[in-house]
């Protein structure tokens, strides 16, 4: 028998089945009027629910045709066509009710009531029987009151009407960058090229253009750019297999702004080194990307490229739409292998400019996989170098250097040939008929695992010990024996006079010395070094600030002189500049 333990009320769980009737509303009687209810069986409800776990729950086919994933298309792909066919951004999404609330009442909450109508009725919103209400009120349905929510885009801006404050001149002149990298051409022909370019710096009085401007068909005299044409279609001619070996090679998938190839390009498509930056070209909007920016395809195998992103999309939406006829410049022309839009250009007409906040840094670059040296590739790309971290260290001021690396392998050496002579003098026997210099390794010598660490027992413990294996090539036995032979003569000359001989300094102690010396000197040479090229800059620098402060005196001192003329000229009545040539002349 189940017995009810826990006189409180309960709230029954909704029913996953919807087609099961409602439970009715259940209050367990009073405990003091029926305290038999307490030994009773719980009351048997009137229905049995039903509950499905998340693998559990049935979908039909129909769901999962109406709303399964597709594969039709990409995710990018579906998010350009809902935005290029419905004409909404990824801001003007339908929020829901919270999220509503939440952007209308940024500054009011808890501690500030809330007080602008929008956000008041934002919170009634979030009530679901007030949006059945005001629903009911409109006449609409669910779903239609949903669907008008997209026809809700805010403000739309007038049209731009673009100001031109002189004619837009169209000019048909060769690049200045002609020939490409590894090109030649008749030094005659390009010099007659490039003339057209000394004709740039002529000035023009615009009233007599205007005046002599022919209609019609007319000889334009463009023998420059003809010639220019005919260098331009050999080089097309010679190099156009080679740069779409080179797309398919750097390219494995087109995206817009590359090179165009296989059944997108055309024989009349003008290739990257006929076009140069301030060329004005017409062309026709053929992608829009939110984090990119807009294409432009302007007759060449690459399209051009106007930097736009973010939210600057919000306003200019509605002036820039794929189709539309543009004028654009171009401003930049790049290395088409490291930077990824080869072509930068902005929009002419209609000018968006002013429209434009949110500016790249710095044009997108591929990165290889021979790119090694960061550095390198920034400069390659005009960018700044990153800064380097300051070690914080100052060596102008630090103590100079006098341990020679070499000086602890001097060591081990003088050691070793110490240590032969003790073993010669306590055992001559066993060195009787040999020459020092004549003496071998016992067993072969490895120079890379000449040390060995181990531990010697040293009363109760065990000490860290460190064993060093010299060759005896290294050695020089036969000078550290005439030294040893030299003080034991010198010892036995002080004992027969009554003195104590003490050796100061071996020979290899005076070696380690010259090379410690030679280490310091090294060291000392570049601190010197450093702190006159330390010196050099702060006084450049204080160089420049005393040229900023004289140029500032003579400055102030000439405004000086001004104002006490002008005041003397108001206080006698004079003009000054009168009495100015009358100083002058006394």
């Amino acid at each position: 028998m189940q017995i009810l333990q826990t006189p409180i009320f309960f709230s029954f769980s909704k029913p996953l089945n919807p087609s099961s009737p409602k439970p009715s509303s259940f209050n367990p009687p009073n405990p003091r009027s029926f305290p038999f209810f307490f030994k009773t069986h719980f009351p048997k409800l009137p229905f049995t629910p039903k509950s499905f776990s998340s693998d559990e729950f049935p979908v039909d086919e129909t769901f999962l045709e109406n709303f399964g994933p597709k594969d039709k298309e990409t995710e990018d792909e579906a998010r350009r066509r809902n935005w290029i066919e419905r004409g909404w951004a990824p801001w003007e999404e339908i929020l829901t009710p919270e999220a509503d609330f939440a952007r209308k009442s940024l500054n009011e909450g808890e501690e500030v009531p809330l007080q602008t109508p929008e956000a008041i009725e934002a919170f009634k919103m979030l009530k679901p029987s007030y949006r059945l209400k005001k629903m009911k009120e409109m006449g609409i349905s669910e779903d239609e009151w949903y669907r008008k929510q997209f026809e809700i885009k805010g403000d739309i801006p007038d049209p731009l009407e673009t100001l031109w404050t002189g004619p837009l001149a169209l000019r048909l002149v060769p690049p200045r960058d002609w020939p490409p990298r590894g090109w030649e051409v008749d030094r005659e022909e390009l010099e007659f090229i490039r003339e057209a370019h000394k004709l740039e710096a002529v000035r023009v009085d615009l009233e007599k253009v205007e005046k002599e401007v022919i209609t019609g068909e007319a000889d334009m005299e463009l023998d420059r750019y003809k010639v220019f044409l005919k260098q331009y279609k050999e080089w097309v001619d010679a190099n156009k297999d080679r740069l779409e070996e080179e797309s398919y090679k750097y390219d494995q998938d087109y995206y817009p702004g590359r090179r165009k190839r296989g059944k997108d390009y055309k024989e009349e498509m003008l290739e990257l080194p006929f076009y140069y930056p301030g060329q004005i070209c017409e062309g026709k909007v053929t992608t829009l990307h939110l984090y990119q920016g807009a294409f432009v395809d302007i007759g060449g195998e690459h399209e051009g490229w106007v930097p736009i992103k973010g939210n600057d999309w919000y306003w200019i939406r509605h002036h820039i739409k794929v189709g539309m006829h543009v004028i654009v410049e171009i401003l930049a022309k790049r290395d088409p292998y490291r930077f990824r839009f080869p072509i930068e250009m902005r929009f002419v007409h209609p000018n968006i400019d002013h429209l434009i906040f949110n500016r790249f840094d710095f044009p997108p670059i591929f990165h290889r996989d021979e790119d090694a040296n960061p550095d390198e590739l920034r400069r390659d790309c005009g960018r700044p170098p990153l800064p380097r971290k300051d070690p914080g260290t100052k060596p102008e001021v630090e103590p100079l250097l006098s341990n020679h690396p070499y000086v602890d392998k001097l060591w081990q050496i003088h050691v070793a040939e110490q240590m032969i002579l003790d073993d010669l003098e306590a055992n001559p026997e066993k060195y009787k008929g040999k020459k020092l210099s004549e003496l071998t390794d016992d067993d072969d010598y490895d120079e890379e695992n000449n040390v060995q660490y181990t531990k010697v027992r040293y009363k109760k413990g065990l000490l860290p010990k460190m064993i060093v294996k010299t060759s005896v090539k290294e050695l020089d036995l036969e000078a550290a024996l005439a030294e040893r032979e030299h003080h034991n003569k010198l010892r036995r000359e002080a004992k027969e006079r009554g003195e104590k001989y003490k050796i100061s300094q071996f020979r290899r102690n005076i070696e380690m010395d010259e090379y410690d010396y030679i280490h310091w000197r090294r060291s000392f040479e570049e601190r010197e070094a450093l702190i006159r090229d330390i010196s050099c800059r702060q006084a450049l620098v204080c160089h420049w600030k005393s040229q900023e402060d004289i140029k500032m005196r003579v400055f102030l001192g000439r405004i000086n002189t001004i104002l006490q003329i002008l005041c003397t000229g108001m206080i006698t009545g004079e003009n000054p500049r009168t009495q100015k040539k009358a100083n002058k002349n006394g």
